[in-house]
């Protein structure tokens, strides 16, 4: 027997030879809204388990064929990772705490009370749940790492990726726009990696880090000098010019020849060299409003405006903050050594309430900390927090993220939660949610 619960997805295999029990167990974990799954058979039982197995055992001790304690055995060798209670006599005890030392989530001593055993079962499931979580996004973040995508599963980050591919062979010159932090340099190298160019330079130039003192040198070159400018060293690969919006005016004329002509003059040159190269700029603010206010030239804008992308910033595409942060906190424990440690619940909550003003960068540099055991410094996921106040953060977060993946569509949306039109709509009021801020083509 199975019913849709507060599990979320995750179930109860049963075991016991005891009938009348069973079915009374049964019962009170479905008026518990807990999914369960009933057998009175243990070698059937454990037919049913598997290395992705999604939930819990409680089982008896005492049953014919296997007992629980072999049953644990079995279970435990497909994947010690699955809680397993057993249901013991008062003279199974000792076997039962011996049990517990080799990995037996919990044991519960007839008789008990039906509410303790399902408390222990809900922390089983939740423990159960984290440890899933944590497998699909090591194993997503393995498999992101490998393709060096725009990580993301959002509808936002897919067309993105789509986009970059596309214009990746089409050797335009493209204008990234985005906030500091959202992976602009990283959009430059996959349109370079994924285009003709791949195997030329591609040579990246931060102008905002350029003194002005120095910059006609670095990006043109003297005319004898021993090493070219970063513009000619890109020739025949891509340029990337990184914060263009934060170039100095006069070097924004220069730069106008550089793009409208596709040559550049060396100080000092009589001859302009000719150049064979893709611009790809990126931009953090925009750069029409820098125009109006005479901070940059429109007619270099327009020149470098041949296609436009936009990178979103994580507060549009919170459901994605899980698997960045999978992938960094591999990342993190590789280079530091350390085995990768588990996202707990008080981590998962921080990841989808937080805003991440700092983007991905930020995401990044929390996941270093928790890789060295520092997350509960400066005010993040180790501070103690009531129990009422976690579930409320973690339950307005994932509504949050559920709109975001459905574009606000309310009936996609409840199938998503599994709850009522009316509960779900009290919740978005109670947590100030607007769900047409999550609707596509708003204003």
């Amino acid at each position: 027997m199975s019913v849709g619960g507060a599990s979320g997805g995750l179930r109860v295999l049963l075991v016991d030879d005891d009938t009348v029990l069973r079915q009374a167990l049964a019962q009170s974990f479905e008026l518990a809204g807990i999914d369960v799954e009933a057998h009175g058979d243990p070698l059937a039982a454990l037919a049913t388990v598997s290395s992705d197995f999604p939930g819990m055992v409680v089982s008896d001790i005492r049953m014919p064929g296997i007992d629980g304690i072999e049953l644990a055995r079995r279970i435990a060798a497909i994947d010690a990772e699955i809680p397993v209670i057993l249901m013991t006599g008062h003279g199974d005890v000792p076997m039962a705490v011996a049990a517990l030392k080799q990995g037996v989530f919990d044991f519960v001593a007839k008789p008990f009370a039906a509410d303790h055993l399902i408390a222990s079962a809900e922390r089983g499931l939740e423990m159960r749940r984290l440890v899933l979580d944590n497998r699909r996004l090591r194993l997503a973040a393995e498999e992101a790492q490998g393709a060096y995508p725009l990580i993301g599963e959002t509808p936002a980050m897919m067309r993105l990726r789509d986009t970059v591919r596309q214009v990746a062979q089409a050797d335009v010159d493209v204008l990234v726009e985005g906030e500091t932090g959202t992976g602009k340099e990283l959009v430059a190298l996959l349109l370079h990696r994924w285009s003709a160019r791949r195997t030329r330079p591609f040579v990246a130039v931060d102008c905002a880090a350029l003194p002005e003192a120095i910059a006609e040198d670095e990006l043109f070159g003297q005319a004898h000098g021993r090493t070219p400018g970063r513009i000619a060293a890109a020739h025949r690969g891509t340029l990337f010019l990184d914060e263009v919006d934060s170039m100095a005016p006069a070097l924004q004329g220069r730069m106008l020849r550089v793009v409208e002509e596709r040559e550049v003059r060396a100080i000092g040159a009589e001859d302009p060299q000719l150049l064979d190269l893709r611009i790809v700029a990126a931009a953090k603010s925009d750069l029409a409003r820098a125009v109006e206010e005479g901070r940059f030239r429109a007619d270099l804008l327009y020149r470098l405006d041949a296609v436009r992308l936009r990178v979103p910033p994580l507060r549009e595409r919170r459901a994605d903050v899980p698997l960045l942060f999978a992938h960094f906190l591999r990342e993190a424990a590789e280079r530091f050594g350390r085995a990768v440690p588990m996202i707990d619940g008080g981590i998962q909550a921080r990841l989808l309430s937080h805003d991440w003003p700092g983007n991905v960068r930020e995401v990044r540099n929390y996941a270093n900390r928790v890789a060295l055991g520092l997350s509960g410094e400066g005010g993040e996921a180790g501070d103690p927090m009531p129990l009422p106040e976690r579930v409320e953060q973690f339950e307005g977060a994932t509504i949050r993220s559920v709109l975001e993946e459905v574009a606000g569509d309310v009936r996609a949306a409840l199938g998503v939660l599994g709850i009522p039109r009316k509960t779900f709509y009290d919740k978005v009021a109670r947590h100030g949610i607007d769900l047409n801020a999550y609707r596509p083509n708003r204003a």
